[in-house]
């Protein structure tokens, strides 16, 4: 089971699902409103891409009310075409129930499931350009390039609302660079931000794709893990606890070491009602961690 995390893969959020669009100037393409998947962009190649949660779909959304295969947009030529795939909680354009294939114009919004809205437009290289800009400024950490904050705490409260009601598992881990001050101290805040920074390379190509890597404050990382129990999530956190412990960063040619602790918690272990009570108890863990000596995993 540990080898679901693939140390060659780096997390995807954000990028581009389908890059053979052809030699056209405007590319059709989905950008995801609203849901766990907020702010993707799928760019459309010719043929036939299917919407939902099942593995290996081409636009795989993970959101509670979408269903395994839920609908297909299909591309031929410079006509795209959305049609349902008997999802149980259908497929809408513009706020219509579809029953048949449907033509999208640019500007269309589509919702698939209760949750989530996908807006259809052509976007040209300055569109895709302000987009992305426009969404690293909102979601993104700027030192990092990992998730900030807000969208942590967004995306934590929806896994834990899934795994609420289907009782399966949900599990964080929460890492804090040990003597971060004594870093900063010795070889300055720049060498300091270097090393926040090759810590968050190792943490987005050691987790899956669909796990989220987020800077929770200061020295602070919080990983989501869906669908993993809290065993697995300690045998991770070992795992990356081992290699951060083998890493050097150099700055300015001095070689720094450095360590990191992990706290880890996760439902139903802990039957956590919200979000605070989940962080509480992997802040807790991480306390016992930082006490037991540092660069350790506690539970």
């Amino acid at each position: 089971m540990v080898d679901d995390w693939d140390e060659d893969t780096t997390a995807t959020n954000l990028a581009e699902k389908l890059v053979d669009v052809g030699p056209r100037r405007d590319r059709p393409c989905l950008t995801v409103l609203t849901g766990t998947s907020t702010g993707t962009i799928y760019k459309l190649a010719q043929g036939s891409h299917v919407i939902g949660r099942k593995e290996n779909t081409e636009l795989r959304i993970t959101d509670d009310g979408i269903s395994r295969s839920h609908a297909k947009v299909r591309c031929e030529g410079d006509l795209v075409f959305v049609e349902d795939m008997g999802s149980r909680n259908g497929t809408y354009v513009n706020g219509r129930l579809i029953t048949e294939p449907t033509p999208l114009h640019d500007g269309d919004k589509i919702q698939v499931g209760r949750t989530t809205v996908i807006r259809y437009a052509l976007h040209d290289e300055l569109d895709e350009s302000f987009h992305d800009n426009l969404l690293s400024s909102a979601l993104r950490d700027p030192l990092t390039k990992l998730f900030n904050k807000r969208y942590l705490m967004d995306r934590l409260d929806s896994e834990l609302k899934f795994a609420h009601r289907h009782e399966t598992a949900v599990s964080i881990l929460m890492l804090d660079l040990d003597h971060f001050k004594r870093i900063n101290d010795s070889y300055g805040h720049l060498a300091g931000d270097a090393v926040l920074m090759h810590l968050a390379q190792i943490l987005v190509k050691a987790v899956r794709n669909e796990d989220v890597v987020a800077r929770f404050g200061g020295e602070e990382i919080v990983i989501i893990l869906r669908s993993i129990s809290l065993e697995l999530a300690l045998t991770l956190g070992e795992r990356l606890r081992r290699t951060v412990e083998k890493q050097v960063v150099t700055h300015h040619n001095r070689e720094i070491e450095a360590t990191v602790s992990i706290g880890v918690a996760g439902f139903p272990s802990t039957r956590a009602e919200t979000v605070e009570q989940l962080l509480d108890a992997a802040d807790k863990a991480l306390y016992r961690a930082k006490h037991a000596g540092r660069n350790t995993v506690c539970r």
